[in-house]
């Protein structure tokens, strides 16, 4: 084989470094110790047993490490899916509910292969620091009831678990800080026979592996049509959160991912964790950062936080059982501190930024914290960026005029983007009564013609000339508006 020819040949991903795969394994145990609470409160917002979102998360994780197409990225039972989902377990009960996530995965799956991850181009930047600071917010948020219900020796866990996290990096970097602050504030409590809110108040962790489930429900259209839109939703939501997170996840690595293989990834691992009797999950943007900040790069951090989380809870659940949550609380609060980005709120760039990209971001976050949903803050700052966008370039569209010498040929020029929201404007800047004109010449070489509405608006400038003896000649059209304008309107006369 020549060298010209293994060049052309795909090159092997590089095989982790021991550091870095002693990284990964401690950043998967970290993980895995802030899955507990997260499953357990996921599953109680979904109305179902807390061994369901534990189930779910384990099989989640562990499956999308081979399946998904973003490194150190976490999947697992979420909030946003719960809350999604909740209405049909609380109503129909846990078949119906896993049903339905085995038709999400198969939507999933569906979308993948369609492309849908190409949609993530047309997300702009301010719509993504929007998505990223209402999370941040979100993720410190639910820990506010911790915060409200504890005692003083708990908030002094806090405390005392933040200055951790925040202080140990400075000094080494060999053990994740979470995890530190995890063992320090659990030793502490025990040797102290401190008496507060544990892991195991949280509720019943599981004491048997998860077993093949299929759902016990009617196989008729009217079962379908009944979690068909459940499904629905659940798939956009999910497909919506893990393509954003892996966004997230590629500009802070920087490193890319692939994208279409992580929506149908998300699919394949919805239909295992529906086979095993779960709930529909989807990519956690705060264990993703717990993760990524720990120093994981490889899908060995994402299998172990899930491997890792069964083993913890079947095995070992009486000791992480005795674990404080004011250990959990102060690793969540440090993931929403990181998550935030800060720059974003800085009076310097605020003055830079235009106030069309701020008001997007705000109105993201807003959407986002005022409704839990994701999904909905995202769509809806992406439509805000449009009409803002649409707007602006409508005012871009501007004509003028000259006369010709001889004093019967007026010439308009044309300039900007000319389409559906800056043609009323347009036919009205001509000045369809003026006397003594034998020709009207239209130069659009300084604009581009985008749409149909931009083609009628032309039209109309010529039927009003020609009301008034006056005919029209259009010139300057590029190659695209000179198809479109002669597919739609037939009259193109100029620039032969």
């Amino acid at each position: 084989m020549t060298s010209s020819t293994r060049a052309l040949l795909p090159r092997r991903p590089a095989l982790p470094s021991p550091a870095q795969i002693r990284t990964d394994v401690l950043a998967g145990l970290v993980v895995a110790l802030a899955l507990i609470p997260e499953a357990i409160a996921f599953s109680l917002i979904a109305g179902v047993d807390p061994r369901i979102g534990l189930y779910t998360s384990f099989v989640m994780a562990v499956s999308i490490s081979f399946l998904g197409g973003r490194p150190a990225m976490i999947s697992a039972a979420t909030g946003a899916m719960a809350l999604v989902a909740a209405p049909l377990s609380i109503e129909y009960g846990i078949d119906h509910l896993v049903a339905a996530t085995l038709l999400a995965g198969l939507i999933q799956i569906a979308l993948g292969l369609a492309g849908v991850a190409r949609l993530m181009r047309f997300v702009p930047p301010s719509v993504m620091t929007g998505f990223i600071n209402a999370l941040a917010i979100l993720i410190f948020l639910s820990q506010v009831p911790y915060l409200v219900g504890f005692d003083v020796p708990a908030h002094v866990m806090v405390v005392i678990g933040l200055g951790i996290v925040f202080g140990l990096p400075r000094l080494t970097r060999v053990v994740p800080a979470p995890l530190v602050a995890i063992v320090v504030i659990t030793a502490a409590a025990l040797l102290m026979g401190l008496s507060t809110r544990t892991v195991g108040d949280e509720g019943e962790l599981p004491d048997a592996l998860p077993m093949p489930f299929l759902p016990d429900v009617p196989m008729t259209w009217d079962t379908l049509a009944l979690i068909a839109p459940y499904s629905l939703t659940l798939a956009l939501v999910g497909l919506m959160e893990s393509l954003m997170t892996a966004k997230v996840v590629d500009d802070r690595t920087e490193t890319p991912s692939d994208h279409a293989r992580e929506a149908r990834g998300q699919g394949f691992s919805n239909l295992l964790v529906g086979l095993f009797g779960g709930m529909a999950g989807c990519a956690m943007i705060g264990q993703t950062m717990i993760n990524v900040s720990s120093g994981a790069r490889t899908r060995i951090s994402t299998f172990l936080a899930g491997l890792f989380l069964l083993v913890l809870c079947v095995g070992l659940g009486d000791i992480v059982g005795l674990i404080p949550m004011a250990a959990l609380v102060a690793v969540m609060i440090f993931v929403s501190i990181v998550t935030f980005d800060w720059r974003s709120i800085a009076p310097s760039t605020l003055r830079r930024m235009p106030w069309t990209e701020t008001l997007v971001m705000v109105v993201t976050v807003v959407v986002v914290v005022a409704t839990h949903n994701l999904a909905l803050g995202v769509i809806v700052g992406v439509v805000v960026s449009m009409i803002l966008f649409a707007r602006k370039a409508a005012t871009r569209a501007d004509v003028t005029s000259v006369l010709d010498p001889d004093g019967g040929t007026r010439v308009y020029s044309v300039s900007g983007e000319v389409f559906f929201a800056s043609t009323g404007t347009l036919v009205e800047r001509f000045d369809y009564g003026e006397r003594g004109l034998t020709k009207v010449v239209v130069d659009l070489s300084g604009a581009r013609v985008w749409d149909s509405s931009a083609v009628a608006a032309l039209d109309r400038v010529s039927e009003h000339f020609a009301r008034h003896g006056v005919p029209v000649e259009i010139t300057g059209l590029d190659e695209p508006g000179r198809r479109l304008h002669t597919e739609l309107s037939g009259t193109l006369s100029g620039d032969h």
